[in-house]
């Protein structure tokens, strides 16, 4: 092998985007064998996994899409890529079918069988499920969800889960063939799925992920990143409402919406609703695509969308909510809001009354604010009465989600009113801004709605968010925690003293 050659196949070893179409070849939609060249979801999935590579040493990751958009062929080229070009390790991809492990297995077969010479890998004994590299001492085997034991008593380095929300038997295979990936620098461990409803274990996976309570990076692909997820026009063809909407929250044009307006009618059969089916098949975000079960959200997720792009500079007194922890998986939860801007969210896992206290209080002395409102239940009540302790009894506001509303003939209790005062803050023809997070998005359009015999609104409670598979909405509750009264006195700091005026919501 000459420098040339050593340069070439460098670069090829080093840089994925750079050997994925040099190398790799796969079989398009339209049956053709062409160069894998990444498309713009490919390209984002590939960003953040290097990222998260250079930032700690290894990849982990959970990967929510839609139909079609290539993260199994985009993870199965990296997985044979990496395998191919490394002595001793293995990668074991698990499908949640049969009839999906031989399509994956075939793709890999087809990425080994076009290879070039340069940085093809010798061959030793393979059959009909596993590639085996003989001068690497090198593996690549597939295996199908429905067993069980499947993987177990191995030893991974690299791991893909494919359609891992359809998987019968998850739990297990997280005991199991998960636990034979080390934790250890250069590993990689890729879960994706379409969504499959709430509840499961990959639902579960990204919510701990969406809030950072675990390792894993939550990676989610819009369906309409796909160039090919597009229809011709008709003459005549005009926006519907919902349609002008749609096009003004994510640019998209009238080819895309035709694409939408098809899907939709082939998805509407059998009676099925062709809109929620097309929301879960191809997502617009990921709060869309996980389907809530048992009645519909308070909040729709189109005015969070548009509250998330827009800015603006906050204006008038400044309140904080605050949600304390009550339970172990439960975060603590504080956010900002000046009138129509909502700003900097902060979460804590596992922090004790004082440890929330010294928090709170911190960010009084720092923000001055006219009004810190914090649930007294759980540990709430400590809070407050340590920040009274303290000297801030002026400012706080204790509130109770279980007590009487302030109008107690529309609403059952104190946290519905709040959380219907917030939705119509967001459905205001005036725009608002929250902060641009996802774990946020997901609090906001979690909580479902129903009306008691009296027709008072009833807001979801988060003991039966729980049961349906969903986390507590804590970052939800903090920012309705701002609508819960009135800025009673406004603190302002002149040379050290306190000058109290009269502010409202």
């Amino acid at each position: 092998m000459n420098d040339r050659e050593r340069e070439i196949r460098r670069k090829l070893k080093d840089d994925f985007e750079h050997y994925a179409p040099r190398a790799l070849k796969i079989r398009t939609k339209r049956g053709r064998v062409e160069p894998f060249a990444l498309n713009k979801a490919q390209r984002h999935i590939h960003a953040c996994l290097e990222e998260q590579k250079r930032q700690t040493g290894k990849v982990r990751a959970i990967l929510l899409k839609g139909r079609q958009q290539g993260a199994s062929t985009y993870t199965e080229g990296r997985l044979y890529w990496l395998v191919s070009h490394r002595k001793g390790v293995r990668a074991f991809i698990l499908t949640h079918e049969a009839e999906s492990t031989a399509a994956l297995f075939e793709m890999a077969e087809r990425y080994h069988e076009h290879c070039p010479p340069l940085v093809k890998p010798t061959t030793g004994a393979s059959n009909a499920r596993e590639l085996y590299f003989s001068r690497l001492d090198s593996g690549y085997k597939v295996g199908t969800a429905g067993n069980k034991a499947v993987g177990r008593g191995t030893t991974v380095q690299y791991f893909h889960g494919s359609e891992v929300a359809f998987w019968p038997h998850a739990s297990e295979h997280a005991k199991g063939v998960m636990q034979a990936i080390p934790d250890a620098a250069d590993t990689e461990v890729i879960l994706e799925s379409t969504a499959n409803g709430i509840g499961n274990y990959f639902h579960q996976q990204w919510q701990a992920a969406e809030t950072g309570e675990s390792e894993y990076i939550a990676i989610f692909v819009p369906w309409y990143w796909q160039d090919e997820y597009r229809k011709p026009v008709p003459d005549g063809f005009s926006q519907s409402a919902e349609e002008e909407k749609l096009a003004q929250l994510f640019g998209l044009d009238d080819e895309q919406l035709m694409f939408r307006r098809h899907k939709i009618a082939e998805l509407s059969a059998d009676g099925v609703d062709g809109v929620s089916a097309f929301k879960q098949e191809y997502p617009m975000t990921a709060q869309e695509a996980f389907q809530v079960s048992g009645g519909d959200t308070l909040i729709k997720p189109e005015p969070v969308v548009a509250a998330r792009q827009y800015k603006c500079l906050g204006s008038g007194p400044l309140k904080i909510g605050v949600d304390p922890a009550r339970f172990g998986d439960d975060r603590t939860a504080i956010i900002r809001r000046r009138n129509r801007a909502a700003y900097d969210v902060e979460t804590y896992l596992g922090r004790s009354t004082m440890e929330v206290a010294g928090i709170v209080a911190t960010i009084i002395k720092k923000e001055r604010p006219a009004q810190v409102a914090i649930d007294v239940g759980g540990i709430g009540a400590g809070v407050v009465d340590r920040l009274e302790e303290l000297g801030y009894g002026e400012i706080i506001e204790a509130v109770n989600f279980g007590s009487a509303a302030g109008d107690p003939e529309l609403y059952r209790n104190k946290r519905a009113e709040m959380w219907w005062e917030m939705r119509n803050w967001l459905d205001d023809d005036m725009p608002v801004m929250i902060p641009d997070r996802n774990d946020l998005h997901a609090d906001l359009c979690g909580p479902s709605y129903k009306y008691d015999s009296n027709q008072r609104r009833i807001l979801e409670s988060k003991e039966d968010m729980r049961k349906r598979g969903l986390r507590s909405p804590d970052a939800g509750d903090a920012l309705a925690l701002t609508f819960a009264e009135p800025v009673r006195k406004r603190v302002a700091m002149v040379e050290d003293t306190i000058a109290d005026t009269t502010a409202g919501y």
